[in-house]
């Protein structure tokens, strides 16, 4: 069994953000994955942007830190920021505790949703994971 749990039905980015779309509209979900958040600790707090902003693939959206490290997020796909996740602010925790659902970070109204589909499925990310902790032995 995996250590880490990845759905397969989210799209993963390089960048260690999970993204699941929403059925019949240009509109993704996003947050981090269960790698990340466990490498954090536990969250101590989320550092949210404001909607309403436009955002290219590789901007800086946010930053989370956790008792073990700080981290930037990034976005892996570009397109209007139209809602952050407010239950953050005053539970941090849903991430650690629940990354793939309360854990979210932000919603994106996608430019291209073509885009979304050139995002790693479940096993490649899992194959992304394997070749960095290889690096770090």
């Amino acid at each position: 069994m995996a250590k880490y749990q990845y759905p397969d039905e989210l799209k993963y980015s390089e960048t260690h953000t999970w993204v699941r779309a929403e059925k019949g509209s240009q509109i993704v979900v996003v947050g981090i994955t269960d790698y990340v958040q466990a490498a954090l600790g536990e969250i101590i707090s989320v550092d949210l942007p404001n909607p309403n902003g436009m955002v290219d693939v590789g901007d800086e959206i946010c930053s989370i830190e956790g008792t073990h490290t700080l981290t930037e997020v990034y976005a892996p796909l570009a397109g209007t920021l139209i809602a952050v996740n407010e239950d953050l602010i005053d539970a941090p925790g849903f991430i650690n505790s629940d990354p793939y659902g309360d854990g979210w970070l932000y919603k994106l109204q996608l430019d291209d949703k073509e885009e979304y589909n050139k995002l790693f499925s479940a096993d490649e990310y899992m194959d992304l994971i394997d070749e960095e902790s290889d690096d770090f032995e």
